[in-house]
């Protein structure tokens, strides 16, 4: 087992980062990537198969069929990002991908490709539940859990924008 310690690049110590650029190295994290984007689009392709299932399973067998294939999906990227997380708290690099579509992009050389085209499925689906009007027919349950996903998603993508504003601003400034 291999720890990585976040204070050395290979064999190379870098006791004297500047704090921002800690800041820049822990949003790019795969504890904090999965807690702010991969988590969230698990759960976002959960509740679409959940109300896929609902929506189907009487007066539409194949729409249901699809809906446990998405929940499956779903919960096979959680167990994907937990493993990436977990792997990232105890510094043990893990082999896996963050989700299924960036795993089979591994093995053809387009990782980030396959990555990319999850997050526009997954973005996909967040307007398919709410154009569908299957986002109204939530558990409060769910509903909570949409919310916190959202919630995650969306402050961390401005968290991080406004950080990374802010550094190009005080570089501009000629601040360090």
């Amino acid at each position: 087992m291999t720890l990585e310690n976040p204070d050395f690049k290979g064999d190379t110590p870098c006791p004297s980062v500047h704090p921002a650029d800690r800041i820049q190295q822990f949003f790019v994290r795969p504890f904090f990537l999965t807690l702010t984007i991969g988590l969230p689009f698990c759960t976002f392709k959960g509740l679409f198969g959940i109300a896929a299932i609902q929506a189907g399973t009487l007066s539409n067998p194949p729409l249901a069929a699809f809906g446990w294939l998405v929940l499956g999906w779903a919960i096979v990227d959680f167990a994907m990002n937990a493993l990436r997380a977990t792997g990232d708290l105890l510094h043990v690099p893990t082999p896996l991908e963050y989700c299924t579509l960036a795993e089979i992009g591994r093995f053809l050389h387009r990782p980030m490709v396959f990555l990319a085209a999850d997050t526009l499925i997954s973005f996909s689906i967040i307007c398919l539940m709410l154009w569908s009007g299957w986002i109204t027919q939530m558990t409060p349950i769910e509903s909570a859990l949409w919310y916190a996903a959202t919630t995650l998603n969306l402050i961390s993508i401005s968290l991080v924008s406004l950080y990374n504003e802010a550094k190009r601003t005080a570089r501009e400034e000629g601040s360090p």
